[in-house]
């Protein structure tokens, strides 16, 4: 590959991941690829526990696509004690010391994993933050009754600057190297909040994080609200924005996971995952078959309800 990537168009981009997600990891990264444009060249960071295994596969794809670089970097002793819930790893946190990790950069993109991307990258790398320490979606315009609550009794009047999601995002490592917000990341590791890292950031970054359309994290939340015609959603964000969002946008599945379950969008990882080097026709032959027997289970009213919430989403599930 020698030194082509120093004439290209160089992003950044951070993930954070376990073991457990190298599948999903593998997949992610495959639409990354599959989709950047003929000039970018992806600068990739993995920041993880101790676990020699985790490279795996992954790496193959630095072979296979000739469009980007790894760096895995391995992360011990930073919140041991972080509060965890829903099964959510340690390595959630990890996104929080980009800043410490990472100092090649003063800017990167950062994104979860159970994500599949359908455009180049380069239009968000290139937004200005200004005095921003990130830029994100907010969530509050799709938000559920409940997580509503949960997010107004969290931040207090700080709701008032939004909620905004951290599966996608841009950090201003600069500044927040300047700002040493780090350690204010650091000391709320432990506190119980149900969003973990989610809720640190918009408690400790209220009123400097720069929104962006829904196209960057287009989230389970986001489709079912734009797909149901919601009104808060269309008054945050003109046609054209929801449009871009339902063809090309980052597709974040924050709920149901479609290599687990049956879920809204499924199809869009199925058919990157079927044609990645990480695709296993073992999984894929159980996976379909559990799918099947639980249909079957079903009584006929709870399939009728199916097919009609089908229909309803424009034919995907």
């Amino acid at each position: 590959m020698g030194d082509n990537n120093l004439i290209m168009n160089t992003i950044p981009i951070l993930f954070t991941f376990d073991g457990s997600l190298k599948t999903a990891a593998g997949v992610c990264l495959t639409s990354l690829l599959e989709n950047a444009g003929p000039d970018t060249f992806y600068d990739i960071f993995i920041l993880h526990e101790p676990d020699p295994h985790i490279s795996g596969k992954l790496t193959d794809l630095a072979s296979h696509y000739g469009n980007c670089r790894f760096t895995f970097r391995e992360v011990r002793g930073e919140f041991e004690e972080g509060y965890n819930i829903r099964g959510i790893p340690e390595t959630a946190y990890f996104r929080l010391l980009a800043p410490e990790r990472i100092p090649e950069y003063d800017k990167i993109l950062y994104s979860d994993v159970d994500v599949i991307f359908r455009e180049d990258l380069s239009k968000y790398y290139a937004i200005d933050l200004k005095d921003n320490y990130f830029a994100g979606v907010d969530s509050l315009p799709a938000i559920n009754a409940d997580d509503l609550l949960y997010a107004q009794k969290t931040l207090g009047e700080k709701i008032k600057n939004g909620y905004f999601y951290s599966g996608n995002l841009i950090l201003n490592l600069k500044l927040l190297r300047q700002d040493n917000k780090i350690e204010e990341f650091r000391g709320l590791g432990d506190c119980h909040f149900k969003f973990q890292d989610m809720d640190i950031i918009n408690l400790t970054c209220s009123g400097r994080i720069l929104p962006l359309g829904p196209s960057f994290c287009l989230s389970t939340y986001y489709y079912d609200s734009i797909m149901s015609g919601r009104e808060s959603v269309k008054a945050a964000f003109g046609k054209d924005e929801l449009d871009h969002a339902m063809k090309s946008g980052i597709v974040h599945y924050n709920g149901a996971k479609p290599w687990k379950e049956v879920c809204p969008n499924m199809d869009i990882w199925w058919s990157y995952y079927r044609r990645s080097i990480f695709y296993d026709e073992e999984f894929t032959h159980k996976f379909w078959k559990d799918q099947t027997y639980r249909l079957e289970k079903m009584s006929l009213m709870k399939r009728i309800k199916l097919v009609g919430r089908y229909f309803r989403k424009g034919g995907r599930m």
